[in-house]
């Protein structure tokens, strides 16, 4: 099944990154990043493949496991990579901080994602 960017790009931000159930957000990394895909964290780590992709997934969840990701744009894509800016929070309440996911996409699926924060909109 072949994904457009912009689908990748949201569903990487919500059903990996904002999933707190380790089976459904194990599923989705299988479903939509290559096995060699690579995350680069702002804070120096990278991630290699399926496993570790999961590994900071499920730690960076856990360390705030109600907050969600809101889109605040629509995905922008150009050619075979994309960005989505976001905020993330706990519902009802001012999100805590944001951030912009750019991705690298082969054949259908991820091959990179690069995290960076950003300043919380006005």
């Amino acid at each position: 099944m072949s994904n457009t960017v912009s689908t990748l790009l949201l569903r990487n931000l919500h059903d990996v990154f904002g999933e707190i159930d380790p089976v459904r957000r194990r599923h989705v990394i299988d479903e939509i990043f290559h096995e060699d895909a690579v995350f680069y964290d702002p804070k120096g780590g990278v991630f290699r493949g399926h496993d570790e992709i999961d590994r900071i997934a499920g730690a960076i969840k856990a360390t705030h496991p109600d907050f969600q990701y809101q889109p605040i744009s629509p995905p922008e894509e150009m050619g075979d990579g994309g960005r989505v800016r976001w905020v993330s929070g706990s519902s009802g309440k001012p999100p805590a901080y944001a951030g912009t996911d750019f991705a690298i996409v082969r054949d259908g699926k991820i091959a990179a994602v690069y995290l960076f924060f950003d300043d919380l909109p006005d």
